[in-house]
């Protein structure tokens, strides 16, 4: 008997060549609904490997290759933005795990929810090989990621990996959400059984119900936003849940409160409603500060940095603050991203969803109804002049071409003008990648697309071209499993946001602010990206420099992806705003945000 696994028939192993311990971890993962294990292959697991080829056949996890582990776990990263439950990765050893790290702690960051298989070389030091065995054995693996982590665990018979399995799978899914980490045992893997184990039932294990506030707390918070002659919502870090999105409406419509969002996070409210108050940014704009400094209730739902929030705002020193997180169960001592300790004059220790699900019931606030799936809306149209590209111009004419496909835009870059497009629906725009690093934007994209392949929406992301080459080689996944997208890279040839810096201090010291471009500059020789991706399988296009090139070049992308390919396009940007260009847009939604 043959199954296709990976466009190839593979034979299928019988039963009477024996049971192993990785095929008893390899039956778990499909107990516990693990739908994808995105990996890079390694010696450490190498029995598990076998086992989800040769024992499971063409049932689920299926193996998805990666040729490199940071872009193994950020694939895993851009599913859960869009699935909102865990795919898994594999990393090899110590050596993979350190690959991977820089991922993880995005993940983290991101608060997703993802399951981490570890491998060791044997933990009895009897049984090792020598050398490469000792090289890839650590005696605490999991120390490496511990402190950006939810549980970890290094179990070493097969009924103790079975239940790790289970309790990492109910953890990371349990709210706030992180990834976690199990490392498998070589030995553990090799042993033969007698007979499969008796697994565990994921059914009488579930992960533990979702925390509310005491109702004294849901009472107190919704008296305060009745009461409140000028509310403001902060939406931060929420569901993609069509009936979270339309709840979260209906409040701030029956207390006419105004409301803010977070680019970091993805769409979470519509931004063309008359109550979103300001463009969405990485930080505050100045029309933002100013609704901080007239509100008099503010309530965050898992806002991303409220104190550094309320600081831009001037303090928010006359508002009642209603903080509403669970994130306080994850800070430490490692990691700063807790960020700040915020004021809360109410504090409400619950899931963000479904407190305010039950803020709206107190008040008596009904379901509303749900986001349509709608084509893109951006907010600007092209002038009537050709000319060169830079970020505003780029996705005007990127609008230009797309306003009438239904998309999900799964990455922007740092200098994306929040209010270029509007967001109507919570898979609109799927938010950054928690850490603020470099390298997950190519990654992220193709574990998006994998869970969006099927469905109505064209995956699009606009990347920086210094993110697209510290992950470019994570593209050829995306060929080889032929998922389809379209991925404009705003391609500057610079690390821009660094020569901002490096002008800011010149200015700071009186020093030459025109050699701010040195050791920032990708030039001589310049980087042919769109050749990159050719080479790897996908429809490259480009370089374009002009935004007639470049509607060109969309409406060719577009095209493309929609019949099944992966498409990359090379869009030559001027750094920075150009404010000629600008002015040469008009805007067309009916409220242009932040304004």
């Amino acid at each position: 008997m043959s199954i296709p696994l990976d466009g190839i028939d593979v034979p299928v192993a019988s039963h009477d060549n024996g049971i192993w311990g990785s095929d008893a971890v390899a039956a778990m993962l499909r107990k516990l609904d693990i739908p994808y294990l995105a990996l890079n292959p390694g010696s450490s697991f190498r029995g598990l490997h076998d086992s989800l080829v040769n024992h499971l056949g063409n049932e689920q996890p299926q193996m998805l290759l990666c040729l490199h582990e940071e872009h193994a776990v950020a694939v895993a990263h851009g599913y859960a933005k869009v699935a909102g439950h865990p795919m898994g990765v594999i990393l090899h050893s110590n050596v993979g795990l350190m690959h991977g790290a820089m991922a993880i702690y995005n993940a983290w960051c991101d608060r997703v929810p993802m399951l981490i298989l570890g491998a060791t070389g044997p933990f009895d030091a009897a049984e090792r090989r020598p050398w490469i065995d000792w090289l890839h054995t650590a005696k605490d693996q999991a120390a490496l990621i511990r402190p950006y982590i939810k549980w970890d665990d290094q179990p070493v018979s097969v009924p103790a990996t079975l239940e790790s399995l289970l309790r990492a799978v109910n953890l990371t899914r349990a709210t706030p959400m992180a990834p976690t980490y199990v490392c498998l045992d070589v030995s553990m893997q090799e042993r033969r059984l007698e007979a499969m184990p008796e697994f565990p039932d994921p059914a009488r294990y579930r992960a533990p119900s979702t925390s509310v506030p005491a109702s004294d707390d849901i009472a107190a918070a919704a008296a305060l936003l009745a009461g409140a002659r000028n509310p403001l919502i902060l939406l931060g870090r929420l569901s993609r849940d069509p009936r979270d999105w339309a709840r979260r409406v209906a409040l701030a419509e029956r207390l006419k409160a105004r409301v803010l969002t977070d680019i970091k996070v993805g769409a979470v409210f519509p931004t063309d409603h008359e109550l979103h108050a300001a463009k969405p940014g990485h930080f505050l704009d100045e029309t933002g500060a100013q609704h901080i400094r007239e509100a008099d209730v503010i309530a965050a739902f898992d806002w991303v940095d409220l104190a550094g929030t309320l600081k831009q705002g001037g303090g928010a020193a006359g508002a009642k603050v209603i903080n509403v997180a669970l994130d306080h169960h994850l800070h430490n001592g490692w990691s700063m991203d807790h960020q700040a300790l915020p004021p809360a004059d109410l504090y409400l220790s619950g899931d963000p969803d479904l407190t305010l699900h039950l803020i709206a019931d107190e008040l008596g606030v009904g379901a509303g109804p749900e986001p349509d799936t709608l084509p893109a809306l951006p907010a600007l149209r092209l002038g009537s002049e050709a000319g060169e590209l830079d970020v505003v111009s780029l996705a005007a004419a990127i609008g230009e071409v797309l306003r009438d496909e239904i998309v999900s835009l799964v990455r922007l870059p740092l200098g994306w003008a929040g209010d270029s497009w509007h967001f109507r629906h919570p898979l609109d725009y799927l938010g950054s990648d928690g850490g603020a690093g470099i390298g997950s934007g190519p990654g992220m994209l193709i574990g998006a697309a994998l869970a969006l392949k099927g469905s109505e929406r064209l995956p699009v992301a606009v990347l920086g071209d210094g993110d697209t080459m510290m992950g470019v080689s994570a593209l050829w996944t995306a060929a080889h499993y032929k998922l389809p997208f379209l991925a404009i890279v705003s391609n500057n040839r610079s690390f821009y946001n660094d020569e901002i810096h490096q002008e800011r201090v010149a200015r700071t010291r009186d020093r030459p602010v025109e050699n701010k471009w040195i050791g920032q500059r990708i030039g001589d020789p310049d980087i042919d990206i769109a050749a990159i991706a050719r080479a790897q399988g996908l429809v490259g296009i480009g370089p374009v420099s002009s935004t007639d090139e470049l509607v060109t070049a969309v409406r060719e992308g577009a095209a493309a992806a929609k019949a099944g390919a992966s498409v990359l396009i090379d869009a030559r940007v001027k750094p920075g705003y150009n404010p000629t260009m600008a002015a040469g847009m008009t805007r067309e939604a009916s409220k242009a945000t932040g304004d």
